[in-house]
């Protein structure tokens, strides 16, 4: 099993040492390795989002989400996004900002490629942090039976039964955090609000594309909540693949953004490592995105959202910590390895307190029912 799920993985992440060592040195294989533990570490609770959410699709669509899916997460997000934000920043062609980035050169040294990305993060935090904020709003907001740190979760659900809170909560936090970013005040609430439209966008089509249980009454499921809470009951039957044709693509669609969202912090924190675009593409695109596809199908196939049920909690926790993060970042620098840290700690966490819950569980259904005579 884990040859098979893990195999390309591995596979991919020698070639791209043996082309970091190829196209650098030593220096460069190490520094490749880094980023690709870095992806891993930022992403780990991406791939528990996206396992959930990939129970629902057919096997056609799994392998479409680990090919054509790993294109777009390789090349779109991880080469061309950074091109692109150059690109338009900084007012050049395509073919400019392409010389620019094989240029190299320091973050600290205006006009580098380097430099002007760092200089976009503002807006590009804006835009990830309010995507992935509705994300964890969404399933806070959410009454579950199953509730993790219930201390917090509890009060949440309750205060998720008023009208549109979760859009509430959000704004408010763009406007808090938009106020405090100086000059950067009016790009930070327009990204920031085109991360909320996006969110919206895509999640809205679950109602034209009619995403819902081929044996459910016929409703659509008009947001990613309902999707991912949808998806959570179809698993727990484990009945895959019930999903096809533009539904399915509306989640693989729904994947992807994610995927998009939770690539910025990675994409700009490994500018603070490397300012090579050719390792950057190498150890988050081949190493680190190849792992977190791999993890997310090795999810799936376990069915380790199944057995370990509060997974899904730690995850959308470190979803919230990521996006207040980013938030925080349009201001004040944090370091890489806190945000990989938090996340790692969330979910390691939620793992702990499942394996407990479970044994709880075990030895509750062990336990002898009391005789008749002994009552």
């Amino acid at each position: 099993m884990f040859l098979k799920t893990f195999g390309w993985s591995l596979v991919i992440t020698v070639l791209a040492l043996a082309t970091a060592l190829i196209y650098g040195s030593w220096s460069a294989v190490v520094i490749t390795l880094i980023l690709g533990v870095l992806e891993i570490s930022l992403s780990f609770d991406n791939a528990v989002v996206n396992a959930r959410i990939l129970e629902r699709m057919s096997p056609f669509w799994q392998k479409m989400f680990l090919t054509v899916g790993i294109v777009i997460a390789v090349f779109g997000m991880r080469v061309l996004f950074p091109l692109l934000i150059v690109a338009v920043t900084a007012h050049l062609s395509p073919v400019e900002s392409i010389q620019l980035a094989l240029e190299k050169g320091s973050i600290e040294e205006p006009g580098t490629y380097a430099y002007l990305l760092h200089e976009a993060h503002p807006q590009i935090a804006a835009f990830g942090g309010m995507f992935l904020l509705m994300i964890f709003l969404d399933f806070m907001f959410e009454d579950r039976d199953i509730l993790w740190l219930k201390w917090l979760e509890r009060p949440l659900h309750f205060v998720g039964r008023l009208p549109m809170v979760n859009v509430i909560v959000a704004l408010a936090l763009l406007a808090l955090f938009g106020a405090t970013s100086g000059d950067h005040q009016a790009i930070v609430l327009v990204s920031g609000i085109a991360g909320l439209v996006t969110y919206f966008l895509v999640t809205g089509l679950g109602g034209l594309f009619d995403v819902g249980d081929p044996d459910d009454d016929g409703n659509s499921l008009d947001s990613a909540d309902e999707m991912v809470a949808e998806a959570g009951r179809i698993a727990g039957k484990r009945r895959l693949g019930q999903v096809t044709g533009r539904a399915a693509f509306l989640l693989f669609l729904y994947l992807e953004v994610i995927d998009a969202s939770f690539s910025f912090d990675g994409v700009i924190g490994a500018f603070a490592i490397t300012a090579d675009p050719i390792i950057i593409a190498l150890g988050l695109g081949l190493i680190g995105a190849m792992f977190v596809r791999s993890l997310t199908v090795f999810f799936v196939r376990q069915g380790t959202l199944d057995e370990f049920e509060y997974l899904d909690h730690g995850a959308h926790w470190a979803i919230g910590a990521l996006a207040v993060i980013l938030l925080v970042t349009i201001t004040t620098e944090v370091n890489e390895i806190v945000t990989g840290l938090i996340g790692v700690v969330f979910i390691l966490a939620a793992f702990i307190s499942s394996v407990v819950r479970n044994r709880r569980k075990t030895h509750a259904d062990e336990r002898p029912e009391p005789s008749v005579l002994s009552r």
